[in-house]
């Protein structure tokens, strides 16, 4: 009997190596449900993510940024296990709880993240980063550009290609108004509207600023430094476009970051697939697609000499820069000033 007893015990020990305390085995996920920005990652990086996870990758795409917020605070667990948005809003994400602090101990690739571009730290992992500035067409475009104030300018009428956006528009009517880019006086987010007002009677579209670059529908693109790397090798070594020369005004650098929301059911997935994406060489293959700045240093130094050298990055006030800030409660403000702005009250 007690031998028998003693081999019982054993087998006991023994299951509890394999099935942990709870006395189950977990099985891994096979499904990751992301929802991010469209055209906005390699086909292949995926594809070959789940060949090597056994895994099936579900993206579904957001329009503006307002849509991921409004996943997130409606219970974006349900539905995914990836979410991204932007730096602007972390600080109200994490304070309102609707996004899962991440287990780093599974994600050690995040280390090649330069410590400057972190915001919310263990609650984020960033992807890419954007300098939103303007390129011009310098043999078409009726002024020489060297301020936002510029793009107000009557001569533009109907040339410029924009991309939208309340947290991407206001910023640069701000500083060119003398403001603080991330302003929550109502005052000044008003005047900012009325700059907009102009900026708007000069836009001829909204959206595809780069496409509307290379077929010549606008000579002026207020837009993403990826978007402009598009438009440079659309048209060749020998276009004419130039980035604007800012003599004093700052330019965004933006963030778009994955995050975990609350209750996510394929937590451990998520977390090899930022693992994944934050390789050194699998982003540096990710950037010949999608060349946007990158704020893993291991991939930008693994890179190709094309990207490292690309033109769309090459402009002097890369200091000169802004970040947005979460704005709190006045966020309502400028969607409400945006909302006029767009039905063109």
């Amino acid at each position: 009997m007690k031998k028998t007893i003693s081999i019982l015990l054993t087998l006991v020990l023994i299951m509890g190596i394999f099935t942990g305390c709870s006395g189950t085995t977990e099985a891994a996920s096979t499904e990751l449900n992301i929802y991010m920005w469209q055209q906005y990652i390699s086909d292949d990086l995926i594809a070959n993510f789940e060949k090597e996870n056994n895994a099936k990758v579900n993206l579904s795409y957001m329009s503006d940024n307002a849509d991921a917020i409004t996943k997130l605070t409606a219970g974006g667990g349900k539905e995914y296990d990836l979410i991204m948005t932007c730096d602007a809003y972390m600080e109200s994400l994490v304070d309102g709880g609707y996004v899962e602090k991440i287990n780093f101990a599974n994600i050690p690739n995040a280390s090649n993240i330069n410590e400057s571009y972190w915001t919310a730290k263990e609650y984020c992992v960033p992807y890419l980063m954007n300098y939103i500035y303007i390129i011009y067409n310098k043999d078409t475009s009726p002024i020489e550009i060297k301020s936002y104030n510029d793009l107000i300018n009557p001569a533009l009428k109907g040339q410029i290609a924009s991309i939208d956006g309340a947290r991407n528009l206001f910023p640069i009517a701000l500083v060119a108004l003398g403001y603080d880019p991330n302003s929550t006086i109502e005052s000044e987010i008003a005047e900012a509207y009325e700059w907009l007002v102009k900026y708007n009677d000069n836009v001829v579209a909204y959206g595809n600023a780069e496409q509307n670059l290379t077929n010549g529908t606008a000579s002026v693109a207020f837009t993403y430094d990826g978007n402009a790397s598009w438009a440079m090798s659309e048209l060749g070594a020998n276009n004419n476009l130039v980035i604007a020369d800012f003599e004093k005004d700052s330019v965004q650098l933006g963030f778009d970051l994955y995050v975990i929301p609350k209750g996510a059911k394929h937590v451990d997935l998520a977390e090899k697939f930022l693992n994944y994406i934050t390789d050194p060489q699998i982003m540096a293959e990710n950037l010949v697609e999608y060349p946007y700045s990158c704020p893993n240093d291991a991939a930008v130094e693994a890179a190709s000499e094309a990207y490292k050298n690309d033109p769309a990055r090459d402009f002097d006030y890369k200091e000169n820069v802004f970040f947005q800030e979460d704005v709190g409660e006045a966020i309502t403000i400028y969607n409400d000033y945006y909302q006029k702005l767009k039905v063109g009250e």
